[in-house]
């Protein structure tokens, strides 16, 4: 560290905090400019100069708390030590507990086991010590952790303002100006906040909060799977849901109806936007926050999970002038995405790209995006029409949603552009006959339609602890696993680790069924064949199956047989 840069980081930073700077230095985890950065925003905001490292996205959070135990010369609070009860009650009061960021976790050879989010900070470590009056042994927690484990300990015990008994919170529920002041409370905000960056951080993309009877369920959605967490006291479930409400912009006094916004943040330096959606159930309002990472950038077809002979077959419907392209699943399995890549593909200066979405999920340079408005009425419909005056090569739709929408992008199509869009239906050859119940003359169908690429998305397993197996008879059988393996077909099971957080899964890939309109499958239609008989010819023409192509993946040892099953359970 330059003598400049260290004498004003020894200047504006406690000497704890100092440590922590030489140390993230001399690793090479930050340079120079970063450190002083963060000095001088911690000075100036008075946060402790940790937090203001991790908010401002310099460092990971695991990272964070590893670097200052390694610092302090401590352990790290492991989830086996976490206690099912408050300690030390009598003699430390929670409002100092929050203050200091620290919490008895047990008791070693008579010595109390306090767990502290800045073990280096030296008056808060001399506090405890005078408070408890007797040797004590430390260990570091991370901030997310703290919150969690404090409130769950604590409940909202820190503040008179924020405190209330489980049995008045019907009461609560009742006073909008209560609601308004709670919303407000800085360990209310404290705790949504450390929810939503817990979420980004597991990599979750949604998060529900519902409130029961007498407890307060709180779960992310990773990989598709919900997983329950810690949560705090069903005491505060008015609190944080007013909280929700009023991040979002929605009305705090209405609770009898459901209602929708979005909600702005930034997470270790990541503008992430929140959809929310609340609805009335008897135990009281219970919410749902989509998380979209506006930074995220957009994955190739590979990368989702297409492979090599699947990619050429998307990008033979995709690289016509004209037509239709759509891609259908179940909502939840990678549709837009899906889209997403392959814009990125034909994005080139000599194509003009306009989209309609509901919402935009990913911000893509060089192509037109439209969000969806329906209270002025800029509706899908709507924006079709005005963007066929924008001379466009290729058009997005969100969502072919209605007859209106599927004739206008039919007659797009034949006007000579390129239309991609997504429809709700469980495998390819089913989006045909959609789109003819919808309405949609079957003349002008066989002429527009290019292909239907139809996906689900199964869990990847962990590469660290996944186990083989050879399988059963039956089960050989019953999925044809000797034809398709060439050989001796030898599956994979989920085992569970800490890489994975024990689910025995990380990620999730796409399995994929592509239908190119055959002049076979023309005739058929227009003879309203029903989709039994279209899904029969498509396979006659060479169209793999959904769970044929995931049985593959398990076959590859890219996920199980289970994952398969769960997810293609209707496209058997």
């Amino acid at each position: 560290m330059s003598g400049a840069v260290a004498r004003s980081i020894e200047s504006s930073l406690p000497a704890g905090s100092a440590r922590l700077a030489r140390h993230f230095l001399s690793t090479g985890k930050l340079g120079e400019s970063a450190l002083e950065r963060a000095a001088q925003v911690a000075s100036e905001s008075e946060a402790p100069f940790e937090t203001v490292l991790h908010q401002l996205g310099l460092v990971p959070e695991d990272e964070l708390v590893q670097a200052i135990a390694a610092v302090a010369s401590v352990a790290i609070l492991s989830d086996t030590d976490l206690p099912k009860r408050a300690l030390l009650q009598g003699e430390l009061r929670a409002s100092f507990l929050r203050e200091v960021r620290a919490l008895p976790v047990g008791m070693h050879n008579g010595r109390p086991q306090v767990a502290m989010v800045n073990p280096l900070d030296e008056r808060a470590v001399a506090a405890l010590r005078f408070a408890i009056e007797r040797p004590i042994d430390l260990i570091a927690i991370s901030p997310s952790r703290f919150e969690k484990l404090f409130e769950k300990l604590y409940g909202a015990a820190t503040d008179a303002r924020s405190t209330q008994p489980a049995g008045s919170a019907a009461h609560i529920a009742d006073d909008v100006d209560r609601l308004s002041d709670l919303s407000s409370d800085a360990p209310v905000i404290r705790l949504v906040n450390a929810l939503i960056a817990g979420a980004v951080e597991a990599g979750a993309s949604d998060i529900h909060i519902e409130p029961m009877e007498s407890e307060l369920y709180v779960r992310y959605r990773i990989d598709g799977i919900l997983q329950r967490i810690d949560a705090p006291p069903r005491s505060l479930a008015a609190a944080i849901l007013s909280r929700i409400k009023v991040m979002a912009k929605l009305n705090i006094a209405e609770r009898r109806l459901a209602q929708d916004g979005r909600i702005g943040v930034a997470v270790q330096g990541r503008d992430i936007d929140l959809r929310v959606a609340t609805t009335p159930t008897v135990h009281g309002e219970s919410a749902v926050l989509r998380i979209l990472d506006r930074g995220q950038r957009v994955v190739s077809l590979s990368a989702l999970g297409f492979d090599s002979e699947l990619e050429g077959q998307v990008r033979s419907l995709t690289n016509k002038p004209h037509g239709i392209v759509l891609v259908t699943g179940p909502t939840g399995s990678g549709k837009t995405t899906t889209l997403y890549a392959v814009l990125d593909e034909l994005n080139t200066t000599e194509r003009k790209i306009l989209t309609i979405e509901d919402p935009v999920e990913y911000q893509l340079d060089g192509v037109n995006q439209v969000q969806v408005k329906p209270q002025i009425g800029l509706t899908f419909a709507n924006a079709l029409r005005s963007f066929l005056r924008n001379d466009p090569d290729i058009m997005m739709i969100g969502e072919i949603r209605d007859l209106e929408s599927a004739r206008i992008a039919a007659q797009a199509a034949l006007t000579g552009h390129l239309i991609l869009a997504t429809l709700h239906t469980n495998d390819a050859p089913s989006a045909v006959t959609r789109l003819i119940d919808m309405g949609l003359e079957d003349y002008l169908l066989t002429a527009t339609l290019n292909g239907v690429v139809a996906q689900r998305l199964v869990r990847s397993l962990c590469k660290t602890c996944r186990q083989s197996f050879e399988p059963d008879a039956q089960l050989i059988a019953g999925l044809n696993l000797l034809q398709l393996s060439g050989g001796s077909p030898i599956l994979h099971r989920a085992v569970g680790c800490p890489d994975c957080r024990g689910t025995g899964y990380r990620g999730r890939t796409a399995i994929i069924e592509v239908l190119a309109l055959t002049d076979e499958l023309r005739r058929a239609i227009t003879k309203d064949a029903p989709a039994s008989e279209v899904a029969r010819l498509a396979q006659a023409s060479g169209m793999e199956t959904l769970r044929t192509h995931g049985i593959r993946k398990a076959l590859a040892g890219v996920t199980t047989i289970d994952e398969v099953l769960r997810v293609t359970l209707e496209a058997a």
